[in-house]
């Protein structure tokens, strides 16, 4: 059987982060099915889904690494050729990714100990995002 729902997040940019886990759990939960795998999709050029853990200091941290890989302030051809501001945004997005499959036993996520399903906006301005959550199993 496969379920598919979506999660909507209303984000503020620039790296913003948010912890989806316990949608993504209610989600699966709520789906009835007790063993397979989710995947949790971003519909967007500029956002990405990740697991790691939600901890103010090693956000900070993924923030900092981020912008030395790709700094917000290089200019980039996306700029030139689209008028977009965002030219890193979708660099990083391309980075992280924008999905991510975890698998389901009992009806649960199977996650570490630490691991958070985490949402990052990459882009420059707030958005009202909406994430594919699509469950797969019996």
């Amino acid at each position: 059987m496969v379920v598919t729902k979506e999660i909507t997040l209303e984000t503020q940019g620039n790296c913003d982060v948010h912890n989806i886990t316990s949608s993504v759990s209610r989600t699966v939960r709520s789906s009835g099915l007790q063993a397979g795998i989710v995947t949790v999709f971003c519909p967007g050029a500029t956002g990405g889904v990740m697991t790691m853990e939600y901890e103010a200091g090693l956000l900070a941290d993924l923030r900092q690494v981020l912008d030395e890989i790709v700094p917000p302030d290089r200019g980039y051809l996306h700029g030139v050729r689209a008028g977009d501001d965002n030219g890193h945004s979708h660099l990083r997005a391309a980075l992280v990714g924008s999905s991510l499959t975890i698998p389901v036993a009992g009806g649960k996520l199977i996650l570490g100990a630490w691991q958070q399903i985490l949402f990052l906006d990459f882009d420059t301005r707030p958005r009202s995002r909406r994430l594919i959550v699509q469950i797969m199993g019996e």
